[in-house]
């Protein structure tokens, strides 16, 4: 590809061979986020969206006006404790300049952890190797007062068990029609989950997923489905026969956004990503 077949546009992906223009440079940073408020992370006309107070406040930083990519477009209300970003500019500022500038321009809601310059063929979401999403759940008669947009309230008993034996047949590359929802834009319903598993932190029951990435409320639906198999109208299995039957009208509604977090990004090392606790704050780095 020659020079002249390709425009630079911020926060594009750099063709190899390619460079920032002159005097350009690439910061990438980590940010955490309560969704409860927002449209999602992408920046909307019709309401408030993560990107659009970041965005804000590191232009304000800059002096100049940024556009960020993440590493993955959150859905409305949904949180992150790890989500990745990152933006060019031409300003130059430490990551502590950034993390603190930054932090005292945005809401209470969203707060940077890390940021520094990387390479200019770092990219958000085309670097990532991995994502990892945590559903916490509060099984109680009584809806929660503390947490109550953090955690999804369920008003029966879960059987963990079943529900265990059921992420089993989640792992794999295999196509997850059944649990993609309408609208979805990617061009395939492939995934690769690497590790799924349900496991009790104090009275929270929490689902931990890792993929390659993720079609449009996949976590959700899974989470709805795996529901189904904890109150005892379905078996584990039924997750297999799911995925095999390709439809999404026979699986379980999505489950509410409240419980769902961003929890890590997996970068190569060579692109000094760091590796920060999983989070969100009430749960473990570690499950």
């Amino acid at each position: 590809m020659s020079e002249l077949e390709w425009v630079y546009s911020p926060n594009c992906k750099i063709p190899e061979g390619q460079s920032l223009p002159a005097g350009v440079k690439r910061y990438a940073a980590v940010v955490s986020y309560d969704g409860s408020a927002f449209c999602g992370f992408q920046k909307q006309k019709h309401s408030p969206s993560v990107q659009q107070e970041l965005e804000r406040a590191l232009s304000s930083v800059a002096n100049q006006e940024l556009v960020i990519s993440c590493a993955g477009r959150t859905d409305t209300a949904v949180h992150a404790s790890h989500q990745v970003i990152h933006f060019d500019t031409v300003a130059e500022r430490s990551g502590r300049n950034w993390l603190k500038g930054a932090n005292s321009r945005l809401p209470d809601s969203i707060s940077i952890r890390w940021a520094e310059q990387v390479s200019e063929s770092f990219h958000a979401r085309f670097s990532a190797t991995s994502r990892t999403y945590r559903y916490a759940m509060y099984a109680s008669a009584a809806r929660p007062a503390v947490l109550s947009q953090g955690v999804t309230w369920v008003r029966y008993p879960l059987d963990i068990a079943p529900m265990q034996e059921a992420c089993q047949y989640l792992l794999g590359e295999q196509d997850f029609t059944a649990f993609r929802g309408a609208g979805c834009q990617s061009h395939s319903p492939f995934r690769n989950i690497t590790s799924a598993k349900v496991v009790v932190v104090g009275q929270l029951i929490v689902f931990e997923v890792s993929a390659n990435a993720f079609v449009l409320h996949m976590v959700r639906n899974i989470v709805g489905s795996l529901m189904e198999i904890g109150f005892g109208r379905q078996k584990p299995g039924w997750i297999a026969d799911l995925i095999a039957g390709k439809d999404r009208c026979k699986s379980a509604a999505t489950a509410s956004p409240n419980g769902l977090y961003l929890v890590d990004v997996d970068y190569p090392q060579g692109f000094e990503i760091p590796e920060l606790p999983r989070g969100p704050l009430f749960l473990p780095g570690s499950l």
